[in-house]
C-alpha cells in the first residue's frame, strides 16, 4: 500500500528550485534539531539536511516543512540508510522532503525518476579527481552540482565552463568573501552551516 503521504506531496519544481536560489543564494547546511529551529527562525527558505537516520528524519523533514520551508536530505549522511535505491524509496514513501543531495551517481539518478529534486556532490580533492568529475559531465539526471569544498573560486570557473547546470559551491564557507567569490565565479549558490551568514545576507 502506497504512504497517504504520496498523496499530499507538494515537491519543489526544477525552475521554482532555481529561482529560490536565485534569490536567496546562501542555503542552511544543518547538522543538528537545535540548527533547524535557528535556520527557521532566521527566515531560511531552504536548509540542506546532513544528519539524522532512518527512525527520525521524517519527524525533522515534518518539522520544516510545517514552517513552510524547503528541504533537502544528504542521504549518504542519514544513519541506518543504504547506498541503495531502496533508501530513495524509502524517503519518498516516508517524508515530504523535496529532494536529496548524493555522492553516489545512481541515488541522484533515482531521485531524479521519482520526482525529487536531485543534486549531485562532488569533492574536488586534486587535479585527478577533477579530471573524473569533468568524465561525468553533462550530468542529464541531476538538478545541480555541488562543489566541495567551495572555496575555489577558479574551480567553480572550470566547472561552470563545462556544464549548464547551476552549482551550488558547499564547505569550507565560512566568511561573506567566500559567498561573494563563489558567486562571481558563477556559482548560482552557496552552502553552509555558518548561519550568521545567512542572517548577514538577510538584512542586505
Amino acid at each position: 500500500m502506497k504512504s497517504i503521504l504520496l498523496k499530499k506531496r507538494k515537491v519543489l519544481g526544477t525552475s521554482e528550485f532555481y529561482s529560490l536560489l536565485n534569490q536567496r543564494p546562501v542555503i542552511s547546511a544543518v547538522k543538528s534539531l537545535e540548527g533547524v529551529d535557528e535556520c527557521i527562525g532566521l527566515g531560511a527558505e531552504m536548509l540542506f539536511i546532513l544528519f539524522g537516520d532512518i527512525l527520525s528524519i521524517p519527524g525533522i523533514v515534518a518539522r520544516i516543512k510545517e514552517a513552510g520551508k524547503s528541504v533537502m536530505i544528504h542521504i549518504d549522511l542519514v544513519e541506518g540508510l543504504a547506498s541503495r535505491e531502496i533508501s530513495v524509496d524509502y524517503l519518498w514513501e516516508n517524508t515530504q522532503a523535496d529532494g536529496i543531495l548524493s555522492t553516489k551517481a545512481n541515488l541522484v539518478k533515482h531521485a531524479k525518476n521519482k520526482g525529487f529534486l536531485a543534486i549531485q556532490r562532488f569533492f574536488v580533492l586534486d587535479s585527478l579527481a577533477l579530471v573524473n568529475i569533468e568524465k561525468q559531465f553533462p550530468l542529464d539526471y541531476a538538478d545541480a552540482v555541488e562543489i566541495l569544498p567551495g572555496i575555489m573560486p577558479k574551480i567553480i570557473k572550470k566547472i561552470v565552463g563545462i556544464t549548464q547546470k547551476p552549482i551550488i559551491a558547499g564547505g569550507l564557507i565560512a566568511e561573506e568573501d567566500d559567498v561573494r567569490n563563489a558567486l562571481e565565479a558563477g556559482a548560482m549558490a552557496v552552502s553552509s552551516s555558518n548561519f550568521e551568514l545567512l542572517r548577514k545576507t538577510r538584512t542586505k
